[in-house]
Parts: structure tokens; sequence; C-alpha cells
């Protein structure tokens, strides 16, 4: 399923002389549907069923949208829908998932180096994500579910009865059947990264 990029102020690019050595940075407003692979935007998918717990603080309706794209440490948090991703000149390295429910975030990793996030949606309280360490045992990019016969685009499968990172629309007040929702063009991304085998490990820090 294809994403939904924001448009409007085009491409602006500046860069820092620091006393410690130089440093890029870039900041951006997309304005194509083509996943970049350093960009933070929204995305559009199918939409889950409704949460019944609260979720993070409401997102307010305009606000400025940019990226360092050095690295990930962004002056604010992201909110639903957004995503960010800067890997390049990241060393080789083995790469895992670390999805923190508490804070309904995905973080991926690249050996020690974080090369992306975004914010996700989960399990509704009857239906609630499972928390604990496993491994990717399928990936499938135009997967459709078998039980709620919607698309799951950029699926990787975590267990056997279902449980899987997919992309999807990421807004709040909203939650899934279980699985992991994450923006589409971040799912894109993290599935030409992620292989058979990587770990994910889910974590609530409520509980």
């Amino acid at each position: 399923m294809a994403g939904r990029r924001l448009s409007g102020w085009g491409w602006m690019a500046g860069k820092l002389v620091l006393a410690a050595g130089l440093v890029t940075v870039a900041w951006q407003m997309p304005s194509s549907a083509v996943p970049d692979r350093s960009a933070l935007s929204r995305s559009a998918g199918p939409k889950p069923n409704p949460v019944s717990r609260p979720a993070a603080a409401q997102p307010s309706a305009a606000r400025p949208r940019f990226l360092i794209n050095s690295a990930l440490d962004l002056d604010r948090p992201l909110q639903h829908g957004e995503y960010a991703w800067a890997d390049d000149g990241v060393p080789a390295g083995g790469t895992w998932i670390h999805i923190d429910i508490a804070r309904q975030v995905i973080r991926v990793m690249r050996g020690t180096s974080e090369i992306g996030r975004a914010i996700i949606l989960y399990g509704a309280d009857d239906k609630p994500t499972p928390l604990g360490t496993f491994s990717i045992t399928e990936k499938d990019k135009d997967h459709v579910s078998n039980l709620y016969h919607v698309p799951m685009p950029y699926m990787l499968r975590l267990t056997d009865d279902g449980i899987a990172i997919h992309g999807s629309t990421v807004e709040y007040g909203v939650a899934t059947h279980g699985c992991i929702g994450v923006p589409d063009e971040f799912a894109a991304l993290l599935f030409a990264e992620a292989k058979l085998g990587t770990p994910v490990m889910i974590t609530d820090r409520r509980t």
C-alpha cells in the first residue's frame, strides 16, 4: 500500500561548523511518495480498531517538521504518523529492534547506533501486544491478514498466531489486534533493513 507524504515547503539544507568538527544538518519537508532513507514524515495505511486506554498526548494541529540528518537526535519527540531514519555513515553491524509499549516507540538499531525511530500502534486492551524477545520468522511485502482480511504491507512476522510489525495508519486514539503498526514508509525501510532471524524485544515498563 502506497504511503502519503507531506508537501509544501520543499528542501532546505545547512551546515554547522563546531569546535569539535564538522556536523552536517539537513532539514526538509518531503514532497513525494517515495520513501527517503533520512526522512521525518507522515504516512497512510489501514485503520485498526479503537483503543480504550489513553495514548500519548494529542499532537498539535500545526508544527514544524524537520530532521537532523547526521543523527536521530531530534529536538522534539516524534508525533503520531511521523518517523525518522538516518543510516548514512553508520558502520556495519547486527540489526536489532526494540519496541517500547509504554512510550509507544519503535527503535531500529544497527550495532550500537540507532538508525530508525517511529511512533507505533499496539494492541488494544482486549488484544494486547505480547511482551518478550522474538525474532523475525517471515517477511511478506504484500501480506493480507488471514483473520481480518486487511492489508498488512511490509509484514515482519513475530509469532505463529499472527503478531507482526507492519505498515499502518498511525493515528492518535487507535490500536491494533496485537500487531505493531508503523507508518508505511518506515515499514518499507525496516523491511529492507531487517532479515529473517533479526531479534525484536518488546517491553512495557508499566507492567
